[in-house]
C-alpha cells in the first residue's frame, strides 16, 4: 500500500481498574514488549511507550526509561485518566521531560471519558463518550497553557481530535469576547498569548474519524502536512 513506516502503540484501556502499582507494572511490561517489537521489525515498526501524565515521579522514571534506555520512539498517553487531564498540575514534569526528550506525544482517549452514565447503551461509549473526552482533552490543553509554555512539543491527536477541528471557531470567539461574555462564565485565569486555532494548527491528527468530510475538515483546518494516516487496528478494522 507504499506505507513504509508504521508506529505500533498500547491504548492501555485495561488500565482502568488496576491500583497504581499494579499501573506500573502493566506499563513496564508494555514497553519492554514494545522495544522487543521494534528490533525485531527494525525500520519498519517502532513502538510508542504509554505513560499516565498524572502518575507520579514512578511514572516519569519509567518515561525517561522507554525513551532513553529502551529507546521507543515517542509516548501514548489517555485524554483522562481515573479523573485527571493531562493539563492537570500534576501533570507539568511530564511535560517538561517530554520537551527535553523531544519525541512526539500521541493522545487517544480510554475506555470512557466524562458523563459515563449517559453512554452505556447503543455503544454510545465508543462512538460518542470517547470523541467527546479527547475534544475535551485537547481544549483544556489549549487554554491551560501546555503548547504555550512548553512550545517543542510535538502534539499527535488520534481520531482527527474528536471534533476540535469543528469547534475550534467557538473557542476563538470564546477567548475573543473574553469578560464580554460574563454571564457565560469567567475566562480566566489567561494562560495564552494566542486565539485557541493558532496553538491547534501546531499539532498534528490522523485520519480515524470514520467520515469522510471529517477527515476533510481536519485538512482543511491545520492543512495536510499535519494530518497522519491512523488505522484503528488492531484490534478493530476500520470501515470502508
Amino acid at each position: 500500500a507504499g506505507i513504509d513506516v508504521s508506529v505500533v502503540s498500547n491504548a492501555a484501556h485495561y488500565m482502568r481498574g488496576k491500583s497504581e502499582k499494579d499501573e506500573l507494572k502493566a506499563i513496564q511490561r508494555w514497553s519492554d514488549y514494545a522495544v522487543e517489537i521494534q528490533q525485531e521489525h527494525q525500520g519498519d515498526l517502532y513502538g510508542f511507550a504509554t505513560i499516565l501524565p498524572c502518575g507520579g515521579p514512578e511514572q516519569i522514571k519509567e518515561t525517561e526509561r522507554a525513551i532513553r534506555q529502551l529507546g521507543l520512539k515517542g509516548i501514548l498517553i489517555h485524554s483522562s485518566h481515573k479523573g485527571h487531564y493531562p493539563d492537570d498540575d500534576e501533570a507539568r514534569p511530564f511535560w517538561e521531560l517530554v520537551q527535553d526528550l523531544d519525541v512526539p506525544v500521541f493522545i487517544h482517549p480510554p475506555h470512557v471519558g466524562y458523563g459515563e452514565e449517559r453512554v452505556k447503551e447503543y455503544r454510545l461509549a465508543s462512538s460518542i463518550g470517547r470523541p467527546a473526552d479527547l475534544c475535551l482533552a485537547i481544549s483544556r490543553l489549549i487554554v491551560r497553557g501546555i503548547l504555550e509554555d512548553f512550545p517543542r512539543i510535538k502534539l499527535v491527536s488520534s481520531h482527527g481530535g474528536g471534533g476540535i477541528c469543528e469547534v475550534i471557531g467557538r473557542m476563538n470567539y470564546a477567548y475573543e469576547l473574553q469578560d464580554e461574555c460574563y454571564f457565560l462564565g469567567p475566562y480566566t485565569p489567561m494562560k495564552i498569548k494566542h486565539e485557541p486555532g493558532h496553538y491547534l494548527k501546531k499539532m498534528y491528527f490522523d485520519t480515524v474519524t470514520y467520515h469522510a468530510p471529517a477527515a476533510r475538515m481536519i485538512i482543511d483546518t491545520v492543512g495536510a502536512d499535519h494530518v497522519l494516516y491512523g488505522s484503528d487496528a488492531p484490534p478493530l478494522t476500520s470501515l470502508k
